[in-house]
């Protein structure tokens, strides 16, 4: 099952598939792409597991294991590519919580994400290897991009498995948050994100001509908006 919360600009999509540690299958797929429908119009997205041990374990082997034609292989990972692509394109900050581990296929999944913030116990790898195949999702490019091409290989390559802290340290992760404050934590970023022009500044930093991002800061700045905020700070210096 995924379920999707909305909440005042904030989308929370969670995988709750305790029977298999949240990992995915075609039906999960199917509904975590209308669950991003459904998220159209949010000023910020949030992508977790539910429960505290698992964000995604990977795909559902038990599941997946009936596909054994090069073509549906091929089908299954065009599908399950397509929705990270969604994600890594959605218009607003986009956010992997990682309440659990991350492994495989998970992996991939929060790189998709803008944003990684992790529990201080979980472990985050891409361990593809160990069942003699590689990330078929776009995480090997993505991970490239997040911590260059030769730790990449190294990490995907063995099939290394990360603490949250190394994790952080090498860039993979951009936050780690205690365990016991973590779901207040990670919801207290996603809704700052949420109330303030993330989606401009996404745009912006993703490249746009100089153009473009002056006339988006140019559009904020005469909004009621600022104008509000500017007013609270005038008065306060007062």
């Amino acid at each position: 099952m995924v379920d999707l919360e909305l909440d005042d600009g904030l989308a929370v999509i969670t995988i709750d598939r305790p029977h298999a540690r949240n990992a995915i299958s075609l039906e999960t797929m199917d509904q975590l792409d209308k669950a991003l429908d459904g998220a159209d119009g949010a000023r910020a997205l949030v992508i977790k597991g539910a429960g505290d041990k698992a964000f995604v374990s990977g795909g559902d082997l038990k599941e997946l294991s009936a596909i054994r034609t090069e073509l549906d292989a091929a089908a299954m990972a065009w599908r399950m590519r397509s929705i990270c692509d969604r994600i890594a394109r959605f218009p607003v900050p986009t956010i992997a919580a990682l309440n659990g581990h991350a492994l495989g296929g998970g992996a991939e999944v929060a790189v998709a994400a803008d944003i990684r913030l992790a529990a201080d116990d979980i472990k985050i790898g891409f361990n593809q290897v160990t069942l003699e195949i590689m990330p078929a999702w776009g995480g090997a490019e993505r991970l490239a991009a997040l911590v260059g091409k030769s730790k990449a290989l190294l990490l995907a390559g063995t099939g290394m498995i990360l603490a949250a802290a190394e994790a952080e340290r090498i860039g993979l992760v951009d936050k780690v948050l205690p365990r016991a404050s973590f779901d207040e934590q990670w919801r207290d970023i996603a809704r700052r994100l949420a109330t303030r022009p993330g989606g401009e500044i996404k745009r912006v930093i993703a490249g746009v001509p100089t153009t473009e991002a002056v006339a988006a800061f140019a559009r904020l700045w005469v909004a009621d908006e600022h104008w509000a905020a500017a007013d609270k700070v005038i008065k306060r210096g007062k």
